[in-house]
């Protein structure tokens, strides 16, 4: 399968709220996942541990879709859109980039571009 065509797969996947399943489904056993400047996450049990974490401070996952995507080879960057309501009821939208590398038909290095400043702005006062 072209990389177009795992990235579209992917973003099914996501679009349906089946976040672990698209992660085991379409990244590599080594690959590596970073948010913004932060140390990134490496192999595959990390990443679903990773995004176990993440999914258990969601209270509501209002919205998740990609806006748009472009392929160039084996890159490709996704971006996001996530409505989300922490269980703290912080409700913001996270607008993020995506880059992915892929490798036969895996992602294997991925960074998230996106401003932490944004959850902070949709606290209420």
């Amino acid at each position: 399968m072209s990389t177009r065509e795992n990235v579209k797969k992917l973003i099914e996947l996501v679009e349906r709220g089946e976040f672990l399943e698209a992660i085991e489904k379409f990244y590599a056993t080594e690959a590596s996942m970073q948010e913004n400047l932060q140390a990134p996450r490496v192999g595959l049990p990390a990443l679903l541990a990773g995004e176990r974490q993440a999914l258990q401070r969601f209270k509501i996952l209002h919205q998740h879709r990609a806006a748009s995507f472009v392929v160039d080879g084996d890159r490709a960057a996704v971006n996001w859109i996530f409505e989300i309501t922490e269980q703290d009821g912080n409700r913001y939208i996270l607008d993020e980039i995506a880059y992915q590398a892929w490798r036969d038909d895996k992602i294997v290095r991925e960074r998230f571009y996106y401003d932490p400043g944004l959850r902070r702005a949709a606290q209420k006062p």
